[in-house]
């Protein structure tokens, strides 16, 4: 088999265009026609795709790079097919500065639709989940069903899905059925399908995936395609910065691409963002805007067997204004009630000592003005709290069946006052870290939350929480547990009160703690314990170190 040049076939008008996307890697199957890179200048983005089939062997750019028409992209090993000529001059193109007109393109009159063969349509990838569940199914056998129709809906532990159909055609045979588990790659339905003419839906469709996202189903005289910039900023007339293979992606999941984040290149959406936001979904930490919808406000009690949710017109007693609460308090507020309910909460109170705490986090303070770092007690807890989990292990467990999970890790979530509501970023391997490291830590995703741009993961994977209302006031309070942990502290202002020394009272700063814990995994022994160990290390912070 020969190597074969693929080379940037006429682009048009334009000279050293930068390279934002490589779609393959050394050793891929391509296919003729396949995209390979994505090209962008400073008024559209396009992919170049491939002239021939067969194994990528060598990539000649990288991200970067800027090529023009004749430039080398890859070798390929040739795999004996015939050599598909590239599109001439009609890239998929992602994003126009201006409207352009060009004169017609002529295309052939279509022919009718006709049947095709039988077309397997299958669970795409939902992330890194097993064995979901299928709560709805939408359509029957018999069905016309379009491309991108929502077929089924899938529930993990934490989210709902709907699973949309990869193609258009009459639903012949339904594989699945209520309470079935599926996996990516399962076969959900086969259907009947249409086709057209080719020579009138490939051209077209090269053309228009890029500009629009709904699907071209009837042959029309296509132009230049006129859209906007991409602009960070500026209206893009409801289209997403993304690229033809992305829009793609994203409608065979089902993801709504406008709701998606872009960290690519002056924030395009790329394949990982897509990916991200779908595990995100599936994980329950975020929600899409029609989950939000179909989500009962406030719940009504029905699914736990209790008396309806009580419906009252407020306007009739006074004035009122209705808000929508914000998306991250819906979420939140799902998992506190769900928690709340499932989980046999109790709670110890009790009183640490920080009096030669707070003077040593002062003058710590004082010695550290230069580098911008300031120490919060909250710092110092966090540090106690690990030295407490390592000595009382199962407070750093989780329940799994009839399991119980040890972690060897120690990653501690705190929770976050925000405008848009509470959230928990999380601080990872807290015992490898020293104050100062933790303090500055905190800082950040302190910001980034307010700032509403913690990841999924900044906020996932936490054994231990702690929530700290800080100076705001209050004494004791019943936080409660972020599942699937065990236990939570929750933590007052502090106050300066008499204490017993054996001779006299005197004053000292008390630090009330609030810890409340899973009466399955916890008795009520060892709840006091740890609270009385914590309380030993703030006493002493010199017990950290044994």
């Amino acid at each position: 088999m020969a190597l074969v040049e693929v080379k940037v076939p006429d682009i048009g008008d334009f000279d050293e265009v930068a390279v934002i996307e490589l779609l393959v890697k050394v050793g891929d199957n391509v296919k003729a026609e396949q995209s390979l890179i994505t090209v962008e200048s400073d008024k559209a983005s396009m992919e170049i795709p491939s002239s021939t089939a067969g194994v990528v062997k060598e990539l000649r750019v990288k991200l970067g790079d800027k090529v023009k028409q004749g430039s080398v992209v890859l070798m390929v090993e040739a795999s004996g097919e015939a050599v598909a000529a590239a599109p001439a001059s009609v890239p998929a193109v992602a994003a126009a500065s201006a409207p352009v007109s060009a004169a017609p393109v002529a295309v052939p009159a279509a022919s009718a639709p006709a049947a095709c063969g039988p077309i397997e349509v299958h669970v795409p990838d939902i992330g890194d989940f097993k064995d979901v569940a299928v709560i709805e199914i939408f359509v029957k056998p018999g069905d016309a069903i379009k491309m991108e129709q929502s077929l089924i809906t899938v529930e993990s532990d934490k989210a709902a899905m709907e699973i949309p159909s990869s193609a258009a055609g009459v639903l012949k045979e339904l594989k699945v059925k209520i309470g079935d588990k599926v996996n990516i790659g399962d076969l959900l339905a086969i259907l009947e399908g249409t086709v057209v003419s080719a020579a009138t839906s490939a051209p077209v469709a090269a053309a228009v995936s890029a500009a629009a996202p709904a699907a071209v189903s009837a042959p029309v005289a296509t132009t230049a395609i006129a859209a906007p910039a991409h602009n960070p900023g500026a209206s893009t007339l409801g289209l997403p910065h993304a690229s033809p293979s992305v829009r793609k992606f994203a409608r065979e999941l089902g993801v709504p691409l406008e709701e998606v984040k872009g960290n690519g290149p002056k924030g395009r959406i790329t394949q990982d963002d897509v990916q991200a936001f779908t595990k995100a979904v599936m994980a329950g930490a975020t929600q899409t805007k029609a989950q939000a919808a179909k989500a009962p406000a406030g719940g009504d009690g029905a699914a736990l067997g209790l008396i309806p949710w009580p419906k009252v017109d407020f306007a009739k007693f006074g004035p009122i204004e209705r808000k929508e609460m914000g998306r991250i308090k819906k979420i939140s507020g799902a998992n506190l009630l769900r928690n709340a309910i499932m989980i046999p909460a109790v709670t110890n109170h009790d009183d640490a000592d920080i009096t030669e705490l707070e003077a040593f986090r002062v003058s710590t303070n004082k010695e550290n003005e230069k580098s911008g770092v300031k120490v919060t007690m909250l710092a110092f807890l966090i540090k106690a709290c690990v030295a407490a989990l390592k000595k009382y292990p199962e407070f750093n467990s989780s329940l799994d069946g009839d399991s119980l999970v040890y972690k060897n890790y120690w990653h501690i979530g705190f929770a976050a006052d925000t405008p848009n509501g509470l959230m928990v970023p999380v601080i990872r391997d807290a015992d490898k870290k020293g104050i100062l490291q933790i303090s500055q830590e905190m800082g950040e995703l302190a910001k980034k939350a307010r700032d509403g741009k913690l990841s999924p993961a900044e906020m996932t994977g936490a054994t231990f929480t702690i929530s700290s209302l800080g100076g705001i006031g209050g004494k004791y309070f019943t936080p409660i547990i972020n599942a699937p942990e065990v236990a939570i502290l929750g933590v007052c202002k502090s106050t300066h009160e008499p204490v017993w020394d054996g001779k006299q009272f005197v004053p000292r700063l008390m630090l009330p703690l609030s810890l409340t814990w899973d009466h399955r995994v916890i008795d009520g022994a060892a709840a006091a314990r740890f609270n009385a160990y914590l309380g030993q290390i703030l006493g002493d912070f010199r017990r950290v170190l044994l």
